[in-house]
């Protein structure tokens, strides 16, 4: 694993709706990287949540805390010159303004995701880290009143994904298939990696 210099840092956040692909195309991204030799650590929102809130229960108030711990995070890594990749919803643009403000080096890919097939996708997800079938339960949810413990605000339902004009790459899913996908990341961080790691 190649030694990393505290000015060679960086971050890559990996956005977009639930179930439009962001942990598949994290997990092969740093993959690759590392297999490059790359000091890379992934960092998943559903994971680090739990870390911060070992009982979460998904209020506006704890996530704003989450996503500022989030990027604190991410921010401290890079510091250390390690190579970051996000992996969190942030539908609200100011958690990933912070962690642009917070991190020089910082790239967003956007997955651009029809609510549609997002909902298809996510639909096929099992239960894990994130409660499964997150769209069906909020649209229960909106149909009947009925609330549902442990189902904060889905975002795509609930709350717009709030874009930013800003992106540094933005990759349509729909029509692509998941190989299509990791490659056209792997074609913008071809082109951006070098210029950030520079000396």
């Amino acid at each position: 694993m190649a030694k990393q210099r505290p000015e060679s840092g960086w971050a890559v956040w990996i956005t977009g709706l639930p179930g439009s692909g962001k942990s598949t195309l994290a997990d092969a991204l740093a993959d690759r990287l590392a297999a490059s030799g790359r000091d890379v650590i992934l960092l998943r929102m559903d994971e680090r949540r739990k870390a911060y809130f070992p009982k979460p229960e998904y209020t506006p108030e704890e996530r704003e805390n989450a996503y500022a711990r989030f990027a604190a995070e991410a921010a401290g890594l890079v510091a250390k010159g390690r190579g970051v990749i996000l992996d969190g919803t942030a539908h609200r643009l100011r958690w990933r303004r912070l962690a642009r403000q917070r991190i020089a080096r910082f790239a967003e890919i956007y997955l651009r995701c029809p609510l549609e097939t997002a909902m298809q996708r996510e639909a096929e997800r099992p239960e894990g880290l994130v409660m499964a079938g997150l769209y069906a339960k909020a649209l229960e949810r909106r149909r009947t009143g009925v609330e549902i413990e442990g189902l904060g605000d889905v975002v795509g339902v609930d709350a717009p994904f709030e874009l930013d004009p800003e992106a540094e790459c933005v990759i349509d899913v729909d029509a692509a298939n998941r190989e299509a996908v990791v490659e056209s990341a792997l074609l913008f961080l071809d082109r951006w990696l070098p210029e950030v790691e520079e000396p």
